[in-house]
């Protein structure tokens, strides 16, 4: 039976930019100036974890102890006053007929925060899971190989939608279908390409488009529905 596995930030909630100018705070702070824009192209599918290690290795020095929980606050803060759903994201998971479940790099407390705060969190109950369950981030395949393991699919049966590079090459090395998501408001010139790129199957700019995507690839793919 097809499981669909949505990845949160950038493909339910529309937080990709707001989590990028957080960093891109950090990281001034740190003394390695950058925008949001550019921290969303390289941070975007990392767990808080993996992202204060690649900022280690930017600025060449230990991030201090507590500014990445500090950033990580501010960002939880600004959620509760911005954050949206992805346009017709309800809608659109509501209305497809297989099993689904979410798994974020997102540390659990910033997952359950994005779905309740957008009404989405009632549309997958218990199956949400977050990287911090696993011992390898993406792009490792281990968050969508446990999230299948624990709604009890074969990896086989499962389509991945993700915004990010990352995530998509996770995707692949799970032996999972893809769906390249460009539908929120971080969505650069280049997103189709890098998704592509990276291994997706195919690439929706809304979610409009996604219930035919699925539909094409459980058609091409022999997964059973």
């Amino acid at each position: 039976m097809t499981l669909l596995i949505y990845d949160c930030d950038g493909v339910l909630v529309d937080s990709e930019l707001l989590a990028g100018a957080a960093l891109a705070e950090l990281l001034t702070a740190l003394g390695r100036p950058m925008t949001a824009a550019e921290c969303v192209r390289d941070f975007a599918g990392r767990s808080l974890h993996d992202v204060l290690r690649q900022a280690e290795r930017m600025v060449g020095r230990p991030v201090p102890p507590g500014l990445g929980e500090q950033t990580a606050r501010r960002l939880l803060a600004r959620f509760r006053r911005e954050l949206k759903p992805v346009a017709g994201a309800a809608e659109t998971v509501a209305s497809l007929p297989y099993r689904r479940c979410v798994a974020s790099s997102s540390a659990p407390e910033r997952l359950m925060l994005s779905l309740e705060l957008t009404g989405l969190a009632p549309l997958f109950g218990e199956y949400v899971y977050s990287a911090v369950q696993v011992a390898n981030g993406k792009p490792a395949p281990d968050l969508f190989l446990f999230a299948a393991a624990r709604v009890g699919e074969s990896p086989s049966q499962a389509i991945v939608i993700e915004d990010s590079v990352l995530g998509i090459a996770a995707a692949r090395a799970a032996g999972m279908a893809a769906v390249g998501f460009a539908g929120a408001s971080h969505v650069s010139a280049d997103t189709r390409m890098r998704l592509t790129a990276a291994g997706a199957d195919v690439v929706v700019t809304s979610m409009a488009e996604l219930p035919a995507a699925i539909g094409t690839l459980i058609g091409n793919s022999g997964i059973s529905t």
